[in-house]
């Protein structure tokens, strides 16, 4: 496997939240998190009148996996796939060109806190995650690990 190959169970792991729709409730959920040395590096949030479902990507999933699990906090995880972006304007719409020419969906996408290198960071959520990294890899795009984003 060449170092740009990403295996599945590398991906970056996403973990969707419901929160009730009130002033305060997300800064408590990354509070926690904090409080146990889990940053959040990935955030998008949809919010309804009654609820709001916070998309997170944290340092430490596994760790925070455990502590939604203690704490009764209701939660599913899905896989994304992160790509690096060395211009942000022109790197996105060849992400999108590789996607739309390899005919796969992005469910939907949000960028990441910058990378330590200063490098836009970019999550999607795709139909077919092995699919999606085969065209990136072959398109030449850097894509990373779980383990790249654990600061």
């Amino acid at each position: 496997m060449d170092a740009d190959t990403l295996e599945p169970d590398e991906l970056v792991t996403q973990f969707s939240v419901m929160l009730h729709n009130r002033a305060g409730a997300l800064a408590a959920l990354v509070k926690l998190l904090r409080n146990n040395a889990i940053e959040v590096v990935g955030i998008s949030v949809q919010d309804s009148r009654d609820a709001t479902i916070a998309r997170l990507v944290v340092t430490d999933p596994d760790t925070t996996t455990q502590i939604f699990i203690e704490k009764g906090i209701p939660f599913t995880t899905s896989p994304l796939v992160v790509v690096s972006l060395k211009e942000c304007g022109p790197g996105l719409l060849q992400v999108l060109d590789t996607m739309m020419v390899g005919e796969t969906n992005i469910d939907f996408a949000y960028a990441l806190m910058p990378s330590e290198k200063g490098n836009t960071l970019l999550a999607m959520h795709v139909e077919d995650p092995d699919f999606a990294m085969q065209l990136l890899n072959r398109a030449g795009f850097k894509l990373l690990r779980q383990g790249d984003l654990s600061r």
